[in-house]
């Protein structure tokens, strides 16, 4: 619940700081006075976007403070823990949420001191407090609203996060299964073409860099008789002809050794030349197994060009220009037709997948259905006994449950009818509903759900709006019977209604230098007394105003 509320520099409020109580609380204060400008600060820390107009003393940064205590709420605690924010070493699980904006427009939000994101703020603000604000009733005749309140009183959350959880699944599944058709559908578009592109390499039967190394040997073969005839000389003045230089080197070797013992450097010298001798001779030898190698072959011509000329066709065809490119082609091309046999075994996985999530999604949505029924006939009957409490004794809601096809909230689409008159003649509540009746239908519907959610703050802002006298009277007893069991905040206009709170606020505008700011005050029992009489006979309450104040308080007041 709100425990403290703490506003500097928003609009007309200079620095003001409200204690609330745990139950029923009620704030007043005649029109334009601020009791509103409350409100905007308030869902400034709720998540609201800030607005710089808000800002009137641009020499100071706006800042609202709002001090929640969440007791061992599990949600809360999830939360926090989530997202890593430092959870209160108070016993009662305090919360601070904090909001500034500075001159620049720059908005900061912190969470016990840790920053945060305005989703995190809003995501808190869901599982603290319910703010109703005048023009909120327009909600009451939203399908989801109204779906929302039906499955809270059913207790329909569990069930409906497991169906959520199915559905979403289902959805990436289908997803995936619509992929593969047509990935399928494309491939076999593609499979002829493919295929045949695949065959022709597949018959070409290259062999890794085979293209580059016919081109080395058409070369050579196309340079036979030329090739020869160099090797055939040079190995011819190495070791054959009738003063070869192989022998010539050998003989200087052994003039040369003739002055070993007299030239100390001969010897190495000689072993220099005979390292040559044999290397020479090693060199004419392999001259002479090349030249055996070579021959001129006309047909091997014919075939290495024309083998050639079929991968060349091919490297053209296929824009590259090596055997390995060629190669990687026609794998990707085998990938693909492999691909097109392989993906009807995927798409019937995701198929039987599907299936099994629609089984259990058509089970769940069974069950949601299921308690949704058994909730309606209570709740009309709820609504409709609260609707003549406050004043609309032939006012009469419906619930209309149509079957829709399957969604992330099951099988039903939920709509609210509503009969001002008992004429029996149901319309949709956006339709018929006035201001007066949306707010006081609202109030109902919300007294209803407020049993069936955990939510420890529900704020009221000017819900009475177009009702006065015994209806008014009748939305007090109703506010009152909710704070017993959680902390109500309301801003109203109705002295029935103010009679009955445990605390009561009163907003006023002063005089502070040349600047009229809006400030709040905890009233006492006779402040009390004197505001509700003069909300009842205005400014100067008259005797009876003030004794019809005093009854109000002693009967409905603390």
């Amino acid at each position: 619940m709100l425990r403290q509320l703490t506003i500097q520099n928003y609009a007309i409020i200079d620095e003001l700081s409200i204690d609330f109580d745990d139950r029923l609380n009620i704030i007043t204060g005649e029109t334009g006075a601020g009791k509103s400008i409350l409100m905007g600060a308030l869902s400034l820390i709720l998540g609201e976007r800030a607005d710089t107009n808000v800002l009137v003393n641009k020499a100071r940064k706006c800042i609202i403070e709002g001090h929640f205590t969440a007791g061992k709420k599990a949600s809360v605690q999830s939360f926090l823990t989530q997202n890593d924010f430092e959870e209160s070493a108070a016993t009662d699980h305090s919360l601070v949420i904090r909001r500034e904006i500075g001159s620049n427009g720059k908005s900061r939000a912190f969470i016990n001191d840790t920053p945060a994101t305005l989703q995190q703020l809003k995501e808190l603000a869901g599982l603290l407090v319910d703010l109703h604000q005048q023009f909120d009733t327009l909600e009451l005749g939203d399908a989801d609203f109204q779906r929302m309140v039906i499955d809270a009183l059913a207790n329909n959350e569990n069930l409906l996060a497991t169906h959520q959880q199915y559905y979403k699944e289902w959805a990436t599944v289908l997803a995936s299964f619509n992929d593969l058709q047509a990935q399928k559908a494309a491939l076999q578009k593609e499979a002829d073409y493919n295929q045949y592109l695949c065959n022709e390499l597949e018959a070409l039967d290259l062999k890794e860099n085979e293209l580059e190394q016919l081109e080395e040997e058409l070369k050579l073969l196309s340079n036979a008789e030329e090739i020869k005839t160099v090797i055939e000389k040079v190995a011819f003045e190495l070791a054959s002809t009738d003063d070869p230089i192989v022998a010539r080197i050998k003989q200087l070797n052994n003039s040369l050794q003739s002055v070993q013992s007299i030239v100390s450097e001969a010897a190495v010298l000689s072993d220099r030349l005979k390292a040559s001798q044999i290397e020479l001779q090693d060199i004419a030898d392999e001259l002479e197994r090349i030249n055996n190698s070579i021959h001129f072959d006309a047909q091997r011509i014919e075939w290495v060009n024309q083998r050639l000329s079929d991968g060349y066709k091919l490297t053209k065809k296929h824009g590259v220009t090596t055997t390995a490119e060629l190669l990687t082609i026609q794998a990707d091309l085998s990938s693909k037709l492999f691909a097109v046999i392989t993906i009807d075994e995927a798409i019937l996985a995701k198929q039987v997948q599907a299936n099994d999530l629609m089984h259990q999604l058509k089970q769940t949505a069974k069950q949601i259905t299921a308690a949704r029924n058994k909730v309606i006939t209570p709740f009309e009957q709820s609504v409709n006994a609260l609707l003549k409490q406050v004043g609309m004794p032939n006012a009469q809601i419906k619930v209309n449950m149509q079957t829709v096809a399957l969604n992330a909230y099951g099988v039903e689409q939920i709509e609210f009818l509503f009969d001002a008159n008992r004429s029996n003649r149901f319309e949709p509540i956006r339709k018929v509903a006035s201001g007066g009746e949306l707010s006081r239908l609202m109030l109902c519907i919300k007294s209803l759900v407020a049993e069936s959610i955990d939510l420890p703050t529900l704020i009221f802002d000017e819900i009475d709006t177009g009702i006065s006298g015994e209806a008014a009277k009748q939305v007090g007893i109703i506010m009152q019977e909710m704070a017993a069991k959680r902390q109500i905040i309301c801003i109203t206009h109705q002295p029935q209604i103010a009679g009955k709170a445990n605390a009561h606020y009163f907003v006023y505008k002063e005089q502070k230098g040349e600047e009229i700011k809006t400030n709040i005050k905890l009233l006492t029992n006779n402040e009390r007394i004197n505001a509700i009489a003069q909300m009842l006979s205005g400014e100067k309450p008259t005797a009876a105003a003030l004794e019809n104040a005093k009854e109000m308080i002693r009967i409905f007041g603390t």
